[in-house]
């Protein structure tokens, strides 16, 4: 699945962040490529994620689920651009999330910083499914470095 290097991670520890965070874990994101502020998510097909519609084929995949591969790809990619990842966070502002068709199969998010400053950062993802594009994002963070401040 790779698109990148052999190592997909400019963040060695985006692996532990994932198991640790159960949500992130429930959903079994995988990281395909993370470096240089892009970063490429992926989710496998899971009935346990899609609206029961009843359609012949899989169903549509929540658009929750959606979403939250936007903005978890978007803070990959936004960490990529930092010089201790693992020891700085940040949140989200802004969340905007356009669905163009029912996102069904895997999923696969496109994240790319379009600016990162010293205390906010933007993004734009893609996000693809097996009937094509499925929605496309954009991201406002708010950054800490340094870890959370006080402010």
């Amino acid at each position: 699945m790779t698109d990148g290097p052999d190592d997909p991670s400019a963040w060695p520890e985006w692996d532990s962040f994932v198991q640790s965070h159960g949500y992130l874990s429930w959903l079994d994101i995988g990281v395909d490529y993370l470096e240089d502020g892009r970063a490429v998510l992926v989710i496998e097909q899971n009935e346990d994620f899609e609206n029961p519609i009843g359609t012949d084929g899989p169903d549509p995949v929540h658009g929750g689920i959606v979403a939250t591969l936007i903005d978890t790809s978007s803070a990959f990619a936004l960490r990529s651009t930092f010089e201790n990842p693992s020891e700085s966070h940040l949140t989200t502002t802004d969340l905007n999330v356009s669905y163009l068709r029912p996102a069904t199969g895997d999923l696969r998010a496109e994240a790319e910083v379009l600016r990162v400053g010293g205390s906010t950062g933007v993004t734009d993802v893609t996000v693809t499914g097996d009937d094509g594009e499925a929605a496309v994002g954009r991201t406002t963070y708010r950054l800490f470095r340094d870890g959370i401040d006080s402010e």
